[in-house]
């Protein structure tokens, strides 16, 4: 397996790489993102469950043979510890028509902290019926 690069950051700049990635179809990039734990797990819309980097790469790589995915996380609601962070996102899709979409994707991505740095451990992606929720604006505090 490549050496891969030291990812620093935090799972948020990791996320963030992962949706750039899709954006421009770019598969090493995305895959470098995956932890190297062969216990990696992604499942996309009505898929089934793929385990380890072979499955995960073949996926993605029959995905973006269609071209790239333009796919915007929103209403993030994250959850960290020390060594883990689990991320529940709406995923706006642009499927490139203007008719209104009676679906939206609701995913779970978790993030792991390894001595290489923050990686991708879980990507999980389901379809939901009718429009996202509204985002609820959370309180301020005041200080």
């Amino acid at each position: 397996m490549p050496v891969k690069k030291q990812l620093n950051g935090s799972a948020d700049e990791v996320e963030s790489a992962f949706y750039d990635a899709l954006s421009r179809a770019d598969l090493e990039g995305l895959m470098a993102l995956w932890a190297e734990d062969d216990e990696i797990v992604c499942i996309h819309p009505g898929a089934p469950r793929l385990i380890g980097h072979a499955a995960i790469r073949a996926s993605w790589e029959a995905i973006f043979e269609r071209g790239s995915v333009h796919i915007r996380p929103v209403q993030l609601h994250a959850t960290h510890n020390m060594l883990s962070s689990v991320h529940s996102v709406v995923e706006e899709v642009d499927n490139g028509s203007d008719a209104s979409q009676d679906i939206h994707i609701l995913a779970t991505n978790v993030y792991i902290k390894t001595p290489r740095g923050w990686r991708i451990a879980t990507h999980h992606a389901s379809i939901a019926a009718g429009k996202p929720p509204p985002e609820i604006l959370k309180a301020s505090v005041l200080h």
